[in-house]
């Protein structure tokens, strides 16, 4: 059966660079049809009244660990399409679920894990593939990614956990570490996304990356160097390179405590919503309550203390990871950084897109594009999540109806 024609009426919509004011979209097939500011004469279509508030494309998280009280280190699919249920319900329309630092087991693990989920994912968040964050990483800069299984790039290790999965497309690693640049070459061939993380670079040596390769820097300002010294010399690290080299992409934890409002201004003004991506880097406690938590699987990850709307190390020491959702990065974005709404909901959507090199089904309201659209109100509530077409969430409905003609095809 083909999916309903949906017309969404009376709502403020998000293009990548305008609001269309009273605007309405047609919806068929999944897929955006049309966008105008006139009545579009569908008679048989289910008609969603907006209510005024602003309708925009689907968040898509391009590195998230969990929320909900689940992890995709856990070992099993129902946490997968847990996590993606939950970031649904926060306006999250496709993520990149995102592994720890572990040992090649686990992480061939969880990529089979993942593989499992995705063909069974029909109520929350899509799918785009994997993003394998460690374990090639400078120990001077794990922050919380667990010491135990820090290494450098193993040929035979990354070989065979390449060859074991289809879903990789994206993997972070620190580009100072011995073999890192050839194996960010490896990563292009295979159309991976290499990106930078966790690493004590110098400006050369995020130069010599770039050119092999990696386009991302990972959390930008989290567990990186920035100017050092050394031997009485200044030089520049990882922060310093993301604003020299221009086609450098960065995402940051617009969380509202990784970064103060000063460099989520400075960010913006410098890399600009076009080359900036927003991320939750949730981990289980995103959409839970605050107390004791877990970073990485039950049986194996590291205990962390969720209060002040963020994980710590138990000792306080320093941030172990984010329990933001999606919405409240946005709010972050407008309301801290004093940045127009429109931009900050692309860094979100068009730029993440982009980035993943989606942009062509994902990440914007356009005609041909996939039906990924959210609804939420000037405090960033959110008051509906579509995916290609069917709604996966509706607050305001007492149950999602749900039937075989409106699952989303993951």
């Amino acid at each position: 059966m083909s999916k309903s024609d949906i017309k969404i009426i009376n709502g403020e919509i998000i293009t990548p660079y305008r609001i269309v004011r009273n605007g309405q979209l047609f919806i068929r097939n999944g897929r955006i049809e049309a966008i105008s500011e006139r009545d579009i004469d569908v008679p048989d279509a289910r008609v969603i009244d907006a209510g005024g508030h602003y309708v925009a494309p689907g968040f898509i998280d391009i590195h998230v660990h969990g929320g909900g009280g689940s992890d995709f280190m856990d070992d099993n699919v129902e946490s997968f399409l847990a996590v993606a249920e939950t970031h649904a319900r926060y306006g999250t329309t496709a993520m990149l679920p995102t592994v720890l630092t572990n040992t090649k087991v686990e992480i061939i693990r969880s990529l089979k894990r993942y593989e499992q989920a995705a063909a069974s994912n029909m109520r929350g968040s899509r799918f785009l593939g994997v993003h394998i964050e460690g374990p090639y990483f400078s120990m001077e800069q794990r922050g919380a990614q667990d010491p135990r299984y820090i290494r450098d790039p193993d040929p035979a290790e990354y070989f065979e956990i390449l060859d074991s999965s289809s879903s990789i497309k994206r993997w972070s690693v620190a580009p100072e570490k011995k073999g890192a640049v050839p194996f960010g070459s490896i990563l292009r061939e295979r159309g991976i996304l290499p990106s930078i993380a966790h690493s004590d670079a110098l400006y050369s040596d995020v130069a010599h990356a770039f050119e092999n390769g990696y386009s991302l820097v990972t959390h930008l300002y989290s567990a990186m160097s920035g100017v050092t010294r050394r031997n009485a010399f200044r030089y520049g690290g990882i922060i310093e390179s993301a604003y020299l080299i221009d086609e450098l992409d960065v995402e940051i934890i617009a969380d509202g405590r990784h970064l103060p409002p000063e460099l989520l201004k400075l960010v913006y003004k410098i890399k600009g919503p076009d080359r900036t991506a927003l991320i939750t880097d949730a981990m289980r406690a995103a959409a839970m309550p605050e107390g004791n938590s877990i970073l990485g699987s039950l049986t194996d990850g590291i205990e962390v203390l969720v209060e002040d709307g963020v994980a710590k190390l138990p000792d306080r020491s320093a941030f172990a990871g984010s329990t933001a959702t999606a919405d409240r990065l946005i709010r972050t974005m407008r309301d801290m950084a004093d940045i127009p709404l429109i931009d900050a909901v692309r860094m979100a959507t068009t730029t993440p897109a982009r980035i993943l090199g989606l942009q062509g089904s994902i990440g914007a309201l356009a005609p041909r594009m996939d039906a990924d659209v959210i609804i939420f109100d000037n405090d960033v509530n959110i008051k509906m999540t579509m995916i290609q077409g069917c709604i996966v969430y509706e607050p305001d409905s007492e149950t999602t109806n749900f039937s075989e003609n409106n699952e989303y095809d993951s």
